[in-house]
């Protein structure tokens, strides 16, 4: 599969997700039963705001996502950076 054809399954796939009408994608079970609880007491705070283990090797300071630049541990690499 080269990149024109990638490209191509992107735009469908975003498509779809956009179409008027569309349903949301479910979230896993294993998924949901991770989801944080809210600080304000309305239930799970979302699946935005949960964040992926990285386990990274002892002594890795750079960035996983600007590797040219010294890691200062924000968590944007270990959520979906929203």
């Amino acid at each position: 599969m080269d990149e024109e054809q990638v490209r191509a399954l992107v735009r469908q796939a975003i498509a779809r997700h956009m179409a008027p009408g569309a349903a949301p994608a479910p979230v896993a079970a294993s998924s949901a039963q991770h989801l944080p609880a809210a600080t304000d007491g309305r239930g799970a705070a979302g699946i935005s705001h949960e964040r992926f283990a990285l386990v990274r090797p002892a002594g890795e300071v750079e960035c996983l996502i600007e590797p040219a630049v010294t890691c200062n541990h924000c968590g944007y690499c270990q959520c979906y950076g929203h």
